[in-house]
């Protein structure tokens, strides 16, 4: 019985892996967290198969790098925020004008949750980056 729960468990995992990684992937040339995505993907993944877990270090390396870039410098946070912005809008405009290509609430909405995840993962770098120059215990780069 505990093999076949397992079994279930582990076929779960790679499936649900398996989508964040696609999702992650094309999410890295449209708007979204595509990074984050790929690098949840892959946790899952080499959790239901075990052989993959070596690629796990070095995507959440790339996302920890990416999130520190994104927040490097004024330019950087005031451009992702102007970004945001633009997605909110424009998630607003796709819900509103039927004339626009795919209107309608569900790419706006899509749009829409798009920029309030670029909100968070700014923020939640933001204060990553903050924390790593203070040198609090809670945020050790070769921890994350």
């Amino acid at each position: 019985m505990a093999r076949g729960v397992e079994s279930i468990r582990r076929t779960a995992l790679g499936a649900l892996g398996a989508v964040l990684l696609l999702l992650g992937v094309a999410l890295l040339v449209l708007p979204g967290p595509g990074l984050l995505l790929v690098s949840a993907g892959v946790v899952l993944l080499a959790r239901a198969v075990p052989a993959l877990d070596r690629f796990v270090a070095p995507v959440r390396i790339r996302a920890m790098r990416a999130a520190e870039e994104s927040v490097s410098s004024g330019w950087r946070i005031a451009g992702s925020v102007l970004v945001g912005l633009f997605l909110l809008a424009a998630g607003v405009a796709w819900g509103l004008v039927s004339e626009l290509p795919y209107s309608g609430w569900a790419t706006g909405g899509s749009l829409i949750v798009s920029g309030f995840v670029l909100f968070a993962l700014l923020g939640w770098s933001h204060r990553r980056v903050r924390a790593a120059r203070r040198g609090s215990p809670t945020a050790p780069e070769s921890a994350r």
